[in-house]
């Protein structure tokens, strides 16, 4: 384990804890925050591949895809937190 990083049992903020269900995340205090973390973001990351995918079979205009992937990228602002971030 680092240094200066906690072990379990992991306490997550509440803010973080109230974040992560909207993208099926539910931690337990043995859970370590790199491996939520790693999760949410290969999510962002599937979403944003499957965003382009359908802006490239053209089902709606570059400016659209722009406010979706903004939309998108404000879904997850879980991911502007580094890992040690989300425990208390």
């Amino acid at each position: 384990m680092a240094e200066g990083r906690p072990g379990p049992p992991y306490r997550y903020r509440a803010d973080v804890l109230t974040a992560l269900p909207k993208h099926g995340v539910l931690p337990t205090p043995s859970t370590p925050p790199e491996l939520v973390r790693d999760y949410v973001r290969d999510l962002y990351k599937w979403e944003i591949r499957r965003l382009r995918e359908r802006y490239l079979r053209k089902e709606f205009a570059k400016q659209e895809y722009w406010q979706r992937v903004d939309n998108l990228r404000r879904q997850y602002p879980v991911l502007a937190l580094l890992p040690r971030q989300f425990v208390e």
